[in-house]
């Protein structure tokens, strides 16, 4: 019997067929297909011929390939019985329901092995959510389990997967397929600075803003795995799944983490969109969603360890001064935390630097006007402290393991462990008027283990349950855990170490190939950066932060009268204007001129936008080149307005219109040919307001 299913969500029909009873392959996947397309016919057509050096039949590559039909490339699942002899399941269809998703169930009746495969559409945000789920009839080992596997466009040639470092996250790499397999694998314990779990497949000609596009976003913290494979008939496959090897035990059920796929064709933006959208409204619970976002100070880079009462408050009272409205005590106030060497794991407040607890300073910040933020890094412990006095057996992994920032990893799979942090952390949450955490995560485990993440989870949902107005910032030495299965417990991420704006303002720009505004921290560093060592000026390093969820991260005693003012005066700009950009969609534009990183903040409405213009290298030609915006209505008419006019320098001798007056110009200009900016320095930004007339 064949089967064939299909999913629309206004942008993209996905299909699925399949014959004899067999898994579906995906035998289409792209733009919307007329409502009256005849499946069959179309899986018919999905065939493909046969000639010399081929099987007589071409084995499926369905949504988990099965070795045991003799697919030549990578399975889509790989398991062993408990003595270790390998289980080859043959599945065919057992099921279907459609009550919200598409759930396909398949059984195997040699090993007794279920497979369940669900697909969900979501007409708004445009993203597909898939997973992949197998139950045993008794304990089996698993070494890899592929979400639903997706086959990726022919007219492609290259792909464009995600790396990284501390304080140098979000590189992008462009990679030509080539036979054989390109394979992407986090072993850390965590999502990574090193392999972020994203993938955007551009077809032949796609740019920012024009083309087909195919993205993959796998929404899990624990270590994932990424496969992109072409097979010598020359069909290609992407499989997504956790890190080999990662679930230890013998389970009746295993499950991978969900799958986030979507369309475009209008070039990454398309897809961008659709994950910024997906993750701001489907993915995350806000704990106030009505409330704007706050503009944080976080004082980790001007006091570090050394908390002392009076200069945290005067600290706090220059903020908010300057515009702050969420105050976050970092490190250092808790156990005898006087360095890195010492107390994780103690969470009760030092009586030795806060004799009367915590209450005086949040009281000065709540005078303020402000709101109040605590750091805990709770999956850390170091051995100089008194929880690993207690329960050394609570250390993930042997005890002679490599450490890391002079601290070992909590055994988060432990009921005893994580009660003992709840109970820690929830006695600080009632105790003290607290409404954020910072929850940082400052080493690689010493092993990839799944456990470690469902038990973090496991944490935070109880915290959430609990406190549900507090809201929670992910940090992994700045952007080493950011991903969806993190971000449905938390409501933004600390996108980087790094305060260097020129860094940042790179490490932005990517990022928004998934991440939205409202998320993404990004504070003005210190005007000698701690991270990099360059000094940059202050209007440059306050408008890479107002691009997204704006703070401040440097010691505002060092603030010169005019960096303070510049800083009230964008700050200010900020909350002027996150009514709009707060859900705005980032845009990344295709600037004509390489040293120049631009996006376009758009209204959901379309009825405004701003762009940002960052130069971030000096340009090989003396004068600056149109720069294209995207996705106006090329009949409307738009005012445009450099909105930063006054940092003009001196050098920009020109006349160009923009300088001296707001421009009545229509979409189709600026979207062909683009806007003429003055010219600057590098290490400056231009800031272009519009709106429709």
């Amino acid at each position: 019997m064949n089967q064939a299913y299909r999913l629309d969500d206004g942008r993209q029909t996905l299909v699925l067929a399949a014959h004899n009873d067999r898994l579906p392959q995906v035998v289409y996947w792209g733009a919307p297909l007329p409502k009256a397309e005849n499946l069959d016919a179309l899986n018919a057509a999905h065939a493909i011929d046969l000639t010399g050096g081929m099987l007589d039949e071409n084995p499926d590559l369905s949504i988990c390939p099965e070795a045991s039909r003799s697919f030549p490339g990578q399975p889509g699942l790989i398991l062993r019985d408990t003595d270790g002899t390998p289980l080859w399941p043959k599945f065919s269809f057992d099921s279907v329901s459609e009550n919200g998703a598409l759930c396909l169930h398949y059984k195997d009746a040699d090993t007794g092995l279920r497979l369940t495969i669900s697909f969900s559409s979501d007409a708004q945000t445009q993203v597909i959510a898939c997973q992949t789920t197998l139950d045993a009839a008794r304990p089996i080992h698993l070494d890899w389990l592929a979400a639903p596997v997706m086959p990726a466009p022919q007219l492609s040639d290259e792909m464009i997967d995600v790396s990284g470092r501390w304080c140098g996250e979000f590189q992008l790499n462009r990679t030509p397929w080539t036979p054989g397999i390109h394979t992407r694998e986090s072993r850390t314990g965590r999502s990574g600075h090193e392999h972020f779990p994203g993938l955007y497949i551009p077809c032949r000609g796609a740019t920012n803003t024009q083309g087909e596009t195919y993205a993959f976003h796998y929404g899990w913290s624990g270590g994932h795995r990424m496969l992109a494979e072409e097979l010598p008939d020359g069909r290609r496959q992407i499989q997504w799944g956790h890190a080999t090897g990662i679930e230890t035990a013998p389970a009746q059920q295993f499950r991978t983490a969900p799958l986030y796929i979507t369309y475009s064709e209008s070039g990454l933006n398309g897809c961008a969109v659709a994950f910024q959208r997906h993750l701001r409204d489907r993915i995350i619970t806000w704990p106030k969603p009505d409330a704007p976002r706050p503009v944080h100070y976080n004082c980790w880079e001007a006091v570090y360890f050394d908390h002392k009462l009076p200069v945290l408050q005067d600290i706090a009272t220059r903020a908010a001064d300057l515009g702050a409205e969420r105050f976050v005590l970092d490190d250092g106030w808790f156990g005898r935390r006087d360095d890195d060497t010492t107390s994780l794991g103690d969470w009760v407040i030092d009586a030795r630097k806060y004799p009367n607890g915590l209450t005086p300073l949040i009281d000065h910040v709540h005078g303020l006007g402000m709101t109040f933020g605590i750091w805990f890094e709770p999956e850390m412990i170091n051995e100089a402290s008194d929880t690993y006095r207690a329960h050394p057996d609570w250390v993930l992994g042997p005890a002679d393991q490599v450490r890391g920032r002079q601290q070992l990893v909590l055994n988060m799979a432990l009921p005893a462990a994580r009660d003992y942090l709840y109970d820690r952390i929830a006695a600080v949450l009632r105790d003290n008027a607290v409404d954020y955490i910072k929850w940082d995560h400052n080493r690689v485990l010493p092993m990839p283990d799944a456990a470690q993440a469902h038990g973090t989870y496991a944490l935070l949902d109880r915290l959430r349950a609990d406190f549900p107005l507090v809201e929670i910032e992910t940090c992994a030495s700045g952007g080493g855990r950011i991903d969806f299965g993190i971000l449905q417990r938390t409501q933004r991420v600390w996108l980087s170490d790094s305060n260097d704006a020129r860094e940042r303002l790179r490490i932005q720009h990517d990022a928004a190939l998934f991440l939205p505004l409202s998320v993404t921290g990004s504070h003005v560093g210190p005007r000698h950066c701690h991270t990099s060592g360059r000094t940059l000026d202050i209007t440059f390093r306050a408008w890479v932060a107002a691009q997204r969820h704006m703070g401040f991260e440097m010691d505002p005693r060092e603030l010169t009268e005019h960096e303070a003012a510049v800083l009230r005066h964008v700050t200010s700009w900020w909350k002027a204007n996150r009514h709009w950009t707060q859900t705005a969609d980032i845009l990344r534009l295709d600037s004509a001129d390489p040293a120049v990183i631009a996006e376009q903040q758009m209204a959901r409405d379309g009825s405004r936008f701003v762009v940002f213009a960052g130069k971030a290298a000096n340009s090989t030609q003396i004068a600056p080149r149109p720069l294209r915006l995207t996705a106006l209505d090329p009949d409307a008419i738009y005012r445009i307005y450099l909105a930063n006019r006054d940092e003009l320098h001196h050098l920009s001798r020109g006349d160009p219109a923009l300088k001296s007056d707001a421009l009545h110009l229509s979409g189709a200009y600026l979207m062909r040919h683009g806007m003429n900016l003055p010219w600057s320095f590098p290490d400056r930004m231009w800031v272009v307001e519009g709106c429709r007339l």
